[in-house]
């Protein structure tokens, strides 16, 4: 499993029109082959970030598939509008750590 991490950072006073936005953009991701589930929250302390946090079975499900698909298309014109800076988006491996 492959967790992608995308902060979001909205340009202020356009946080309303972005939530409308994701709204119909999230089941644009959670349909894509490999995607196992996608949220995003808003920071308490700065209100035009949000958190995009998408679980993968891959990174090239995310990449390769999503990003390469004619979905992504949609996902763009619906959402990078309202980034200032784009996005950076990083991708994480659970780690089993232990004491032993």
């Amino acid at each position: 499993m492959i967790l992608e991490h995308a902060l979001l950072p909205v340009r202020p006073g356009r946080e309303a029109a972005f939530e409308t936005a994701m709204a119909e953009a999230l089941p644009i991701i959670r349909r894509q082959p490999g995607c196992l589930r996608a949220e995003v929250s808003r920071c308490v302390e700065q209100a035009s970030t949000y958190l995009l946090l998408a679980e993968w079975d891959s990174v090239e499900a995310h990449e390769d598939g999503f990003r390469r698909s004619e979905d992504y298309q949609e996902w763009r014109a619906l959402l990078h509008h309202f980034y200032d800076p784009f996005p950076t988006v990083l991708h994480f491996e659970p780690r089993e750590l232990s004491l032993d």
